[in-house]
């Protein structure tokens, strides 16, 4: 009796073990990018390509991976599109920010603003008040420009041209900037993946932003760290680069890839 508990345990573990590795498989089938072939998948997943052609044959039976029959290469397949369509659904973004957001400013005590692209520009839809807070005419709904906030520049940059062109052109008419420029700082913001600004909305307040990505690549936030001028803090370079690892993460968990931003 004990023996045949024994060979159960033994099998359950090896069934166990199996699913292990054949999710180690689909993980690094997902993290390649794009179709792969089997010696690209063998070497990401650290295991000899017959061991992994074993597996991918198990993932295309269960229609979590697909083999292109013209080129041989392997791909995820609709369950496993499925299975993450069926995640993302369930991630709101908002939800997300608040919890990453909030702990940053729990622990750095800095002042943070989230925007999202509105039909009038970019307009704050949260605000994270830091310790001491930060005074200032914005607020929750206040609209900022596109050309000359560090928020709008972020937009600018990784946002649809089909979404920001026509406020753009608008506040182009209003305050003309010379093309040269307004490519050069924006070349700038790309380069860097944020935005910066000294007291080009607001007198006196300074301002960086970081863009939140989606699924597809495309901005849909902005987080924006608000400080005053006068305000020094020795440590305020390491609470960008905190901000910006956020931002990064919200993004990973909206389903953005790194390799949109190569």
């Amino acid at each position: 009796m004990k023996k045949v508990t024994s060979e159960k345990v033994v099998e359950r573990r090896r069934g166990i073990q199996s699913v292990e590795i054949g999710l180690n498989v689909l993980q690094a089938l997902n993290g390649l990018g794009g179709p792969s072939t089997l010696t690209a998948i063998s070497q990401a997943s650290d295991m000899a390509p017959p061991q992994a052609h074993r597996y991918l044959q198990s993932l295309i039976a269960t229609g979590m991976a697909l083999q292109d029959p013209g080129t041989g290469r392997y791909d995820l397949g609709p369950a496993a599109i499925k299975i993450g369509l069926a995640s993302l659904a369930r991630t709101d973004a908002f939800k997300l920010v608040d919890r990453f957001v909030s702990a940053f400013v729990l622990e750095r005590g800095e002042t943070v603003q989230i925007a999202a692209l509105g039909p009038l520009g970019p307009t704050i839809v949260r605000w994270y008040s830091g310790s001491p807070g930060v005074t200032t005419s914005l607020t929750v709904g206040s609209v900022l420009s596109l050309l000359h906030s560090a928020t709008g520049r972020v937009f600018m940059c990784f946002a649809q041209d089909t979404e920001t062109a026509s406020l753009a052109a608008k506040e182009l008419k209003r305050a003309p900037i010379k093309k040269s420029d307004l490519k050069a700082t924006l070349d700038e913001v790309r380069s860097r993946g944020r935005a910066t600004v000294s007291g080009s909305v607001i007198p006196g307040l300074n301002a960086v932003a970081f863009p939140i990505f989606n699924l597809q690549g495309s901005v849909i936030l902005t987080a924006t760290l608000l400080w005053p001028a006068e305000r020094t803090d020795p440590a305020r370079s390491a609470s960008i680069e905190d901000l910006a690892q956020v931002c990064r993460e919200v993004s990973l968990q909206l389903g953005w890839s790194d390799t949109h931003s190569s």
